[in-house]
This record gives structure tokens, C-alpha cells and sequence, in this order.
């Protein structure tokens, strides 16, 4: 594994149905996420079929992201990169070696 290639920091989001405010209101439906989770990960595109694929449901922008293994992980987060979010579609655990995830995700818009 080439630490290098994990060069993109990102961040694991949780969703809280009951977050308030300081005042005890229930917070905006946008401001309900929380921050779990920040690694490094790899960014690949998806290339042959799996674009292929993932292009048939709708213009949708599908991104694979490979991080090294954490327990907790689940489609249920999203994902922050930069000024973008992404909702994950499936978190592959590579091999069952317990060394990577991979993790497949759609880009919200």
C-alpha cells in the first residue's frame, strides 16, 4: 500500500434527528449533520462497466473512494470533500483483509 496515493482529505458525516441549538430548538434540516470521522483517502474514478453502470440510473457523478480500514463506517454517513458531499452507495471491506475500505459513492446536488 503507497501511502502516498491517500492524498485527499475526507470527512464522515453522521445524521442526528435530534440535534438542537443552544436555545433547544431543533437545528435546520442541513445543520443536522455531524462530523464523525476525518481521513486520508484515494479518489479513483470509475472506469469500463462500472461507469457504464452507474451512468445508466441518471447524470449522476459516481465516485470510489479507498480509505484504510476503520471500523463504523456505513451507508448511512455521507461524505464531505472540499466543498462537495457525496451519499454512499456501498462500503466494500477489500479482500476481508480488515487493510481498506472501498467505498462507493454519489455526488449530492
Amino acid at each position: 500500500m503507497n501511502p502516498g496515493l491517500f492524498r485527499h482529505r475526507i470527512t464522515f458525516q453522521k445524521y442526528n434527528e435530534s440535534a438542537v441549538n443552544e436555545n433547544g430548538f431543533p437545528l435546520e434540516e442541513n445543520q443536522r449533520w455531524q462530523d464523525i470521522k476525518t481521513v486520508w483517502a484515494m479518489i479513483k474514478t470509475l472506469q469500463g462497466r462500472e461507469y457504464y453502470e452507474a451512468a445508466t440510473t441518471q447524470n449522476e457523478n459516481t465516485v470510489r473512494f479507498v480509505i484504510r480500514y476503520t471500523s463504523g463506517i456505513n451507508p448511512d454517513m455521507r461524505i464531505k470533500y472540499k466543498n462537495r458531499t457525496f451519499e454512499i452507495l456501498s462500503v466494500i471491506n477489500d479482500d476481508e483483509l480488515n487493510k481498506t475500505l472501498t467505498i462507493i459513492a454519489k455526488e449530492v446536488v
